[in-house]
């Protein structure tokens, strides 16, 4: 049986009506959003899931108004399934803390929405305030935070900027011999292409790695990576730099064809995260339950 829509259990994109000459906001969105077919967006309205600011759902033929700010819900027609679970590790009033399988999105991306870690998780909880404190790839398993609740939000997601949380990762790579541990790993990351894929370039390091070896054998390392900064995708690009790719990356070094293998998974876990309670003042530590294929 389906579930009913129910706006307050669901995260709405959100749109400004840009400068034209449309005659409706259906016109505007349609114009706007050229991947969206008219019948779609019209459906969407039937149903009640394009809203005004106030969250009151608008009619397809209100006259367009520049700047007029709607609010819509995603969809994915037949949206594929994970066949992972999450686990739920840790949930208080302001913070809850989750196990992420491989391959589940943390939130609604590309042909992703009901699939991902935070639509699962607002569902299970019966929490529609739910927010990340920070992201995780699609590809990669381990920690992820959330805040449960706006009044205590700031506080919590003050602790990445201000660098006062301690994020530790595993990961399985080729070995390098060559190589003396612990190490530094700095490098410019910007994006290259596609657009989705990080590159280093020339110029002054915005990416900083700690790198070390937690076991070795003959064919692979386990590495503990300690992420200073947080750009996008930073570990898979400093290993594969380094020379040793992480096992299974379908983006680095090469970047391979887009369909998943679930039983090649990225052998990348978040695997610990420690910091002081901003509320409490409490040290707080947390660690994955997940282990990679050593």
């Amino acid at each position: 049986m389906s579930t009913p829509f129910d706006p307050a259990r669901q995260q709405a994109s959100t749109v400004c009506l840009p400068p034209g000459r449309w005659a409706t906001v259906l016109d505007c969105l349609c114009d706007h959003f050229k991947a969206i077919a008219r019948e779609q967006w019209l459906d969407r309205f039937a149903r009640g899931r394009v809203l005004d600011a106030n969250g009151q759902p608008v009619a397809a033929d209100l006259p367009y108004r520049r700047g007029l700010r709607l609010h819509y819900f995603r969809e994915v027609p037949n949206e594929r399934p994970i066949p992972f679970q999450e686990t739920l590790l840790h949930c208080d009033e302001h913070l809850v803390v989750a196990d992420k399988p491989h391959f589940l999105p943390v939130t609604p991306s590309g042909e992703y929405v009901e699939q991902t870690l935070l639509r699962r998780l607002i569902r299970r909880l019966d929490n529609p305030h739910l927010v990340p404190l920070h992201r995780i790839d699609r590809h990669t398993a381990g920690l992820v935070l959330f805040s449960a609740n706006p009044q205590s939000r700031t506080a919590y997601q003050q602790l990445f900027p201000q660098r006062r949380i301690e994020k530790r990762y595993q990961a399985i790579a080729a070995p390098l011999p060559q190589r003396s541990f612990p190490l530094v790993h700095r490098s410019r990351l910007e994006h290259g292409q596609p657009f989705f894929r990080m590159q280093e370039v020339p110029g002054v390091a915005n990416s900083e790695t700690l790198a070390e070896v937690l076991k070795r054998d003959a064919e692979r390392w386990l590495y503990g990576l300690s992420p200073v900064t947080g750009k996008t995708h930073q570990l898979r690009v400093h290993m594969a730099a380094l020379g040793a790719a992480i096992c299974n990356d379908p983006f680095y070094p090469d970047l391979q064809p887009d369909v998943d293998d679930y039983q090649k998974p990225l052998q990348l876990l978040a695997h610990s995260l420690r910091f002081e309670d901003p509320l409490s003042g409490e040290a707080r530590e947390f660690e994955s339950r997940l282990t990679l294929a050593w």
